[in-house]
């Protein structure tokens, strides 16, 4: 990885985010379509859901793959890729007229996000080098994009809902992908190509473990916990991903390097942006329906609600976390982010089946924001810059399936918890009231338990070093820990 900074990082940083920014908001973009979605195809109730999970399973479960991609070929070209996938993706999503062309197309897209995610953040590394002080200014905007997306796609999907037709939340991904490929060559360095083999075998393993683990979950509240669907197909899962480090510990070239995760931090890292992505997924999703559902805002409006906590997301990643860090380190902002965010999740759990959203909402999502934006920027740097420089696009892809593996499991946990306590009731305000309180208040324990485990798992860096940084010991540990 280059140690000099590319004169141009600045406006390829803004592509960059701008992918993230992308990728992330696909996944909640489509919510407030949902019903019009399943009325133009004809989707089942229990079908339906595919039109998320689809994109999800794939992203997450092709991440690792896609960092292997943008080691061996080079994250230029890869990045490139991801962009004509993703938008073949869109396109065929934007104009399928059943339900199984819409899924694949939607799986196709997850497949896109999968090769763009991680050869951004290798593109990131190199563009700038060994300075760390602009490394966490560039960390933290690419940072900020990801739940600014999340956040800002379901406002997106309000807007495009009500003044266009839902085929159009897929379409709007094309114009992107054309400036992004049309800037790219100028803007992103270039690296070699690598002599190595792709883990075909390790790949299909990890993704359909992955698809079996969150499908048996997803489906668990219709099919029920006690049927025998949930402990065969989750056990097919847990099976496949047994068998995936099995292949990995005795493939001579493994998609996924097992001793990677003796690099100081790394698991600690990853461990904590998959439960920081397991209690922030299920808050703004359920955020979403209480805001719908319960206190009768509109697509447009239960988006526009919305809009402070992505301000206030944004602005303490691009301001407020560089400068916290550079003071304090990274493991005091994982862990009191970590424990912030639970306080507004906390808070949330308190919402009234009568309340406002000046006083039931806006305080308490500004609290979980700033968690959020805290928490975020230091777990991400310390996960990918724990690793060697010729590893960056696995370390990029594991950390990515981490948050997104947490998001799709504590969604499906979530949404279990609060169906049980009622949120399966449609009309009924006070039961859907009392299942999305029972989801904050569970969002809140996982934002809890991954405080105390940032706080007992990661470490500070020696100080002084008792001897020279080898190969293992980048200096971005230096920076992150």
């Amino acid at each position: 990885m280059q140690s000099e900074a590319h004169p141009r990082r600045w406006t390829a940083l803004a592509v960059i985010a701008l992918a993230q920014f992308m990728v992330i908001a696909d996944t909640s973009i489509i919510g407030v379509a949902l019903p019009d979605i399943r009325s133009d195809l004809g989707f089942s109730p229990e079908g339906l859901s595919w039109v998320f999970n689809a994109y999800v399973i794939a992203f997450g479960g092709l991440l690792l793959l896609g960092g292997r991609l943008s080691d061996l070929f080079g994250a230029k070209r890869v990045f490139t890729a991801g962009w004509v996938v993703l938008s073949a993706g869109s396109l065929a999503a934007g104009l399928a007229g059943s339900p199984e062309v819409e899924v694949a197309a939607r799986a196709v897209q997850g497949a896109g996000s999968a090769l763009i995610v991680p050869s951004a953040l290798t593109l990131l590394m190199m563009l700038f080098g060994s300075n760390s002080k602009e490394l966490t200014k560039a960390f933290a905007v690419y940072g900020a994009a990801a739940p600014a997306g999340g956040t800002a796609g379901v406002f997106l999907g309000g807007v495009i809902t009500e003044w266009l037709t839902w085929p159009w939340l897929f379409f709007i991904n094309i114009p992107v992908a054309l400036v992004a490929l049309a800037l790219t060559p100028r803007l992103m360095p270039s690296t070699p190509v690598r002599h190595g083999s792709v883990d075909v075998v390790g790949a299909s393993l990890a993704t359909g473990g992955l698809a079996a683990l969150v499908f048996a979950i997803v489906r668990a509240p219709e099919q029920g916990w006690g049927s025998p669907e949930t402990p065969v197909v989750g056990g097919a899962g847990l099976l496949a991903l047994a068998l995936f480090v099995a292949v990995q510990a005795q493939r001579s070239e493994p998609l996924m390097r097992l001793g990677i995760f003796r690099m100081p931090n790394l698991a600690a890292a990853n461990l904590s942006q998959l439960l920081l992505g397991a209690a922030w997924v299920p808050m703004w999703f359920f955020l979403n329906l209480y805001l719908q559902q319960v206190l009768g805002f509109g697509a447009f409006e239960g988006g526009a609600a919305l809009l402070p906590m992505t301000v206030a997301i944004t602005l303490g990643m691009v301001v407020v976390a560089p400068r916290v860090m550079a003071r304090v380190g990274a493991k005091p902002m994982v862990v009191g982010g970590l424990l912030l965010l639970a306080a507004g999740l906390a808070a949330l759990s308190l919402v009234r089946a009568d309340g406002s959203f000046v006083i039931d909402v806006l305080p308490a999502s500004l609290v979980a924001a700033a968690g959020m934006a805290l928490a975020f920027i230091p777990s991400l740097q310390t996960a990918i810059s724990s690793a060697r420089p010729e590893e960056g696009g696995l370390a990029s892809g594991i950390v990515n399936t981490a948050y997104q593996v947490g998001s799709a499991l504590g969604l499906a946990a979530m949404t279990a918890l609060a169906t049980a306590q009622g949120a399966g009731e449609l009309g009924n305000a006070a039961a859907l009231t009392d299942g999305y309180s029972a989801a904050f208040a569970g969002a809140a324990g996982i934002a809890v338990v991954g405080g105390l485990l940032a706080a007992v798992t990661l470490r500070r860096p020696a100080a002084p070093p008792v001897e020279t940084p080898s190969v293992d010991e980048p200096e971005g540990e230096l920076v992150a820990a």
